[in-house]
C-alpha cells in the first residue's frame, strides 16, 4: 500500500494536472461528506471513469485496478504505477478465483479506516450506454460498514477514453454527485437479503436520475474485464 505522505505528494500534483487538461463540469460535490467512511457508487462507462471521480473530490477516494497495471516494467510501467497511486488506487488480483471476496474485504478495510471507496454496482463498462441493474456488494459494503452512499452519475466518459483506446482524449465529461443514502437504522428486521437488494434498487434508481440513461433492467454479463 502507498504510504500516506508519497500519496500526499502525488495527489498535490496529478488531479490538478488531470483537471487543468480534461476541465470537467462537476454538481453536487457538496454532497460527498469531507470526512468519515462513504462508498461512491457511479454507474460505469469507461476504463476513465476511475480517474475521473478521484480527480474531482477533494478527499482521497479508493478504487481497486488490476495489479498488472502496478508490475509493467520499465520507465513507462514506473511512471504507469505513479499515476495509479497518486489517485488512491489500490491493486487487485482480478485473475484470482477469489478475487471477489478479496476485493470486498479491501473494501471494508478502506471504509473502516473513515475512507472513501469507490465502486460501479453494474460489474463492468456498460458498452451500449443503458445502466445496468446493480449487484448488491454496495449494499453489502454500506450496511456492513455503516456508511452512506453517494450515488455519482458520469457523462461523457465513454468519448473520453473509449473501449480499446490506449490514450484518453479530451472531451467534455460530467461528474454530478447525488444526495447520500442513508443506511443507519433503515432495514432493521429486514431479512439481509431483501435489503441489500432494496438499497441497491434505491441507489441504481438515484444514479439513473443524475445520468439519464435508460435503465437495461437486466444484469450485465461480464463479456469483458475494465
Amino acid at each position: 500500500m502507498l504510504r500516506p505522505d508519497v500519496y500526499g505528494v502525488l495527489h498535490a500534483v496529478v488531479p490538478p494536472l488531470a483537471k487543468a487538461v480534461w476541465r470537467p463540469t462537476v454538481t453536487g460535490l457538496e454532497h460527498v461528506p469531507p470526512t468519515g467512511p462513504v462508498v461512491l457508487a457511479s454507474n460505469h462507462l469507461s476504463f476513465a471513469d476511475s480517474v475521473v471521480i478521484p480527480v474531482v473530490v477533494p478527499r482521497k477516494v479508493v478504487f481497486l485496478a488490476k495489479s498488472e497495471y502496478f508490475t509493467a516494467p520499465g520507465a513507462r510501467g514506473r511512471l504507469q504505477r505513479w499515476w495509479f497511486e497518486g489517485l488512491g488506487m489500490l491493486p487487485v488480483d482480478r485473475d484470482d478465483t477469489r478475487s471477489a471476496l478479496a476485493s470486498l474485504d479491501i473494501a471494508l478495510e478502506v471504509l473502516r479506516r473513515g475512507e472513501a471507496f469507490g465502486i460501479y454496482p453494474e460489474g463492468t463498462r456498460s458498452r451500449d450506454g443503458r445502466l445496468y441493474r446493480g449487484h448488491t456488494g454496495v449494499a453489502h459494503l454500506a450496511l456492513t460498514a455503516g456508511a452512506p452512499i453517494v450515488p455519482v452519475g458520469l457523462t461523457g466518459t465513454e468519448r473520453l477514453q473509449p473501449v480499446g483506446a490506449r490514450i484518453p482524449r479530451v472531451v467534455p465529461v460530467t461528474v454530478a454527485f447525488g444526495e447520500p443514502v442513508q443506511v443507519a437504522g433503515r432495514f432493521d428486521g429486514v431479512p439481509l437479503g431483501r435489503a441489500r437488494r432494496l438499497l441497491t434498487d434505491e441507489v441504481m434508481a438515484a444514479i439513473q436520475g443524475l445520468t439519464g440513461q435508460e435503465p437495461a433492467g437486466v444484469h450485465h454479463e461480464r463479456a469483458a474485464r475494465s
